[in-house]
């Protein structure tokens, strides 16, 4: 099977390949073209904006929900400003849910988050986005997906089946068939849950590790990858205190700590990371500002320079601020402001980090925030319509 990818691959650029900042500015110049007739309605550009300030940006949805959409969304939006602008609806990729960009910036994967799930991958090239084909991911209800920063797998996790899979990324961006595939069998089930439910798998920074979060055992996975055969090996596993339900982790640019959003019990968690041996070792549960009872965490961002920290709150409809200090060790909460939206599910930054995208679920409508002087969060313009948005990919 082909596992190498063309572009970059590992930081390293080959010849008569694009650039991933020369690619992606293709891409944007393009994107308004490659539409489909199913696009919702969207306002024009003003006039006179100047092009080059026009980028991609991709919204994941579910098709099978009321009010869902028919595919990949397809927008623009204007890194200066936040505006958004919307060019079309890509078909053939069912309940896109989430959404993540091989490191080249040539390929675009999605979940499709069905019983029987699978992920599709995306063509990105500047005559506009291409269906590449679909791989089936050996589980039920695949919530999440990352590409190993080699650019040759494709980790996943099934929601409903809790498990985690690998796929190989051939030459053309293309998925190959499974090679493999861990459901998480122990610890037991948290309270109140009724088996493992795996909600995100990602690399850790140094790439030594992939860390794998089960919301139903409230548990960290952590494992080891053979780069060469695509086979997963747990090391070691950092169980969380019972009913706390995590849901998503990210790092801090250090590489030496994590942060964990918990849906069940409105939490986060400052844990320290080992990146010898994978080992996830986790702090006390702190606030998220949200008040009594739990306002569904959903997800962290870090800001590049690991100086201040966002939590998206489904419940409260809001985006809570901490300031990261102690070198990343500790989490200070500094405020909660509106999302102007209702259940923010996915959040994600800008390239520059400049702009704060929140994709709202129940509002379908995604809100774009400009990020300023200490981590500040301002609405830049009117939330932009999208149909039940649960995933905002700006590239």
């Amino acid at each position: 099977m082909e596992a190498d990818m063309t572009g970059e691959n590992n930081g390293q650029r080959m010849a008569g390949d694009w650039g991933r900042r020369g690619f992606i500015g293709a891409l944007a110049a393009t994107a308004a073209t490659a539409v489909a007739a199913s696009a919702p309605a969207a306002s024009a550009a003003p006039p006179g904006r100047p092009p080059n300030r026009a980028r991609p940006l991709f919204l994941g949805t579910y098709t099978t929900k009321p009010g869902g959409g028919t595919g990949l969304g397809l927008a623009t939006y204007d890194e200066a400003t936040g505006q958004i602008t919307g060019t079309g609806t890509l078909t053939g990729v069912p309940d896109p849910s989430y959404l993540c960009v091989h490191p080249s910036g040539r390929t675009l994967y999605a979940v499709n988050e069905q019983e029987q799930g699978g992920v599709t991958a995306v063509g990105l090239s500047p005559a506009g986005p291409e269906v590449l084909g679909a791989r089936g991911t050996g589980g039920a209800g695949p919530c999440h997906l990352s590409v190993h920063p080699s650019g040759r797998w494709l980790l996943s996790a099934n929601y409903l089946s809790g498990s985690v899979a690998v796929h190989p990324v051939q030459r053309s961006g293309a998925l190959g068939e499974l090679s493999d595939l861990v459901t998480h069998s122990s610890p037991p089930p948290g309270p109140g849950q009724d088996g493992p439910h795996a909600h995100q798998i990602v690399t850790s920074p140094d790439g030594g590790h992939l860390l794998a979060v089960d919301l139903g055992n409230d548990t960290v996975y952590s494992y080891r990858l053979d780069a060469k055969r695509g086979k997963l090996t747990q090391v070691s596993y950092a169980t969380l205190r019972p009913g706390s339900g995590p849901r998503h982790l990210t790092f801090h640019p250090s590489g030496r700590f994590a942060y964990l959003a918990n849906e069940v019990d409105n939490t986060v968690v400052v844990c320290a990371y080992d990146p010898a041996s994978g080992r996830l070792t986790p702090g006390a549960p702190q606030s998220t500002g949200t008040g009594e009872g739990t306002s569904y965490p959903a997800q962290l961002l870090v800001t590049r320079e690991g100086t201040f920290a966002f939590l998206a709150n489904r419940g409260h409809n809001s985006l809570t601020r901490y300031a990261v200090e102690a070198g990343g060790a500790r989490l200070r909460l500094l405020d909660t402001v509106p999302v102007g939206g209702d259940f923010p599910r996915h959040i994600a930054f800008s390239p520059s980090q400049r702009l704060l995208f929140a994709a709202n679920q129940k509002s379908s409508s995604v809100s774009v925030f400009q990020v300023g002087k200490g981590g500040r969060l301002r609405l830049a313009s009117e939330p932009f319509a999208a149909p039940v948005a649960v995933c905002a990919l700006p590239l």
